[in-house]
């Protein structure tokens, strides 16, 4: 989240509930990203949002926190498997950050979220529904599955979020979020978020906000000229040979960062570094400040060639001399990756930037050209290349729980959920 706002305005100006604030103090938030400071006050008045930000712009706050708020202003018990706000997003990735933010900003309000996405068991999420929801964060072809299970009501939805809409239709959720919205009551407050707003989005939107106000905020998408990118695509089993590969054959006399998406994993290969001979050092959530800055220190002097960080961590690190960032993960967010190789490339310098594409990170490929508007050339032959170990993958598939075939004991039509029309 950006801490910069044109209209130099705090987070208290908005008019936010203490207890929210609270929540915003404690991860550091004093001023509201712009996406942020045009969003809030039109939320709290109940007001239909089309927003066009990318993800990296803070809009995820920008609707959680008015959604927290709106709920402690009406508080109540959720009935068995009822829901009073949902966000719609397109991958279980997204769901689930979204799902974190939810948890921080709401730390202090009693307020009961839940996230429900495909490629885990049904169990535990048909248990969380039964307590009933205030808060469910869902990708759609989960959501059908648990309506069509009975498992789900949506009489009571008064907030309705659809996120990053582009990608969603990129996926080919069109029929199911049309399907969706035409399950849940008329009368509700709706909100679009997209990087993007061509005619099918703009349509889509078209078709369940009323009258919205229009939020357009630019995100980062541009990088550098002097960052020269390649992708090497190559299997999970085979990641920490490949960096080891290239940390040894293609030494630089620059430092180097390396991204990763987990707090543990990036202790492990740094170990794994340090054990094979190259001076490494981790940082991040789990790290003491002390420990942060030791391993900050080590790493601009120079003592640490390597770096390894994830996301959050590394925000506001400017070391100079870092001539390669490798993305060992490939990140959730397409502006996470113009933010990753932006540490290279600093005041003029050249650098370049290394990604491992695993086959199921191919989507998230993808969307970082289309953000960048470039394709990165693809290193083809490596000692770890898939086609050296493994048959050619198939074609790609959307995520594979979104798109399973009908079990033949489902129904085919209809979802098992009463609907309710509010005139």
């Amino acid at each position: 989240m950006e801490n910069d706002s044109p209209a130099k305005i705090t987070f208290a100006d908005l008019n936010l509930d203490e207890r929210l604030l609270r929540a915003i103090a404690a991860k550091g938030y004093t001023a509201p990203s712009p996406i942020q400071a045009q969003c809030i006050p039109y939320l709290l008045e109940g007001r239909d949002v089309l927003g066009t930000a990318q993800t990296g712009t803070g809009k995820t706050a920008a609707f959680a926190l008015p959604i927290l708020q709106l709920l402690l202003r009406h508080p109540r018990r959720m009935p068995r498997n009822c829901v009073r706000a949902l966000i719609l997003t397109p991958t279980r990735e997204l769901a689930a950050q979204i799902h974190r933010s939810f948890l921080e900003y709401g730390a202090h309000t009693g307020v009961h979220c839940a996230v429900v996405y495909g490629g885990v068991g049904f169990q535990p999420q048909i248990n969380a529904l039964q307590k009933g929801v205030d808060v469910l964060i869902a990708t759609p072809g989960r959501l059908i599955d648990l309506g069509e299970r009975g498992c789900l009501n949506l009489d009571s939805l008064a907030v309705f979020v659809l996120d990053e809409a582009d990608r969603m239709l990129d996926m080919g959720f069109q029929p199911a979020v049309q399907r969706i919205v035409n399950e849940i009551p008329e009368v509700r407050q709706s909100l679009l978020f997209s990087a993007t707003m061509p005619s099918t989005v703009r349509g889509l939107a078209e078709s369940f906000l009323h009258d919205p106000v229009n939020v357009a905020v630019a995100g980062e998408s541009a990088t550098a000229d002097n960052i020269a990118q390649q992708v090497w695509h190559v299997e999970g089993a085979h990641k920490k040979q490949l960096l080891l590969h290239i940390l040894q054959e293609h030494h630089t006399e620059g430092l180097v960062m390396v991204f990763m998406r987990m707090k543990h994993a990036a202790s492990k290969i740094a170990d794994f570094l340090k054990k094979n001979g190259i001076q490494a050092e981790a940082i991040h959530g789990n790290k003491s400040q002390n420990a942060r800055e030791r391993a900050l220190s080590a790493f601009r002097s120079g003592k640490a060639r390597v770096l390894v960080a994830t996301d959050v961590a590394s925000r506001g690190i400017d070391v100079k001399g870092i001539e390669l960032v490798i993305n060992y993960d490939m990140p959730n967010e397409a502006e996470a990756y113009v933010h990753r190789i932006g540490r290279t490339a600093r005041a003029g310098a050249s650098g370049k930037a290394l990604s491992f594409v695993e086959h199921e990170n191919r989507n998230m490929l993808r969307s970082i050209e289309r953000l960048i508007s470039q394709t990165i050339p693809v290193q083809k032959d490596h000692p770890f290349s898939p086609s050296k170990h493994i048959p050619a993958p198939p074609s790609f598939q959307r995520d594979s729980a979104d798109s399973r075939p009908r079990s033949p004991n489902r129904p085919k039509t209809g979802w098992q959920f009463r609907k309710r029309r509010s005139a």
